[in-house]
């Protein structure tokens, strides 16, 4: 089998920020890495707290004026971060704006999580509201004067 490509980054020199993926044809997927790889503290999202981001960031981009073009809102299995695949229509620094934007609305939220009603969702009871909106203040800060000059990978 072909080694995918998301293998070949060297994940000991990504740390948190916003980073073009891989382009496929019209879609180009984002690598919105929220905590550092392999990081000796052993700190990476709870899957609770991830549960939150998704449901809160998918939400997000389906309701912005770039819903048209999101193609996939969803977590990293090794809990250190979040995709989003959009069409390649929307500007690179559009793109900074909206998961900025995002990450702001996660940061803020309060009240009922959208779609986390049993008839919802698969794991309805694994929610950490807290936990996400922490995460999401950290990358918010991280992601302030984020440029497109810095979505590309460090080799």
């Amino acid at each position: 089998m072909k080694r995918i490509q998301s293998f070949s980054v060297n994940h000991d020199l990504l740390d948190k920020g916003l980073y073009t993926s891989r382009v496929d044809g019209d879609a180009v997927t984002y690598d919105i890495r929220m905590k550092q790889p392999n990081n000796p503290e052993n700190d990476y999202l709870t899957p609770a707290a991830a549960h939150t981001i998704e449901h809160l960031f998918a939400t997000y981009v389906r309701n912005s004026d770039r819903s048209d073009e999101i193609i996939y809102a969803g977590p990293m299995g090794c809990l250190t971060g979040f995709y989003l695949v959009v069409r390649d229509t929307v500007a690179p620094a559009d793109v900074i704006r909206l998961v900025q934007e995002s990450f702001a609305f996660v940061r803020d939220f309060t009240g009922e999580i959208p779609g986390s009603q049993r008839q919802e969702c698969g794991n309805y009871r694994m929610h950490d509201l807290e936990g996400a909106r922490t995460a999401a203040a950290d990358l918010c800060r991280v992601l302030e004067n984020w440029t497109p000059e810095q979505l590309k990978y460090r080799t």
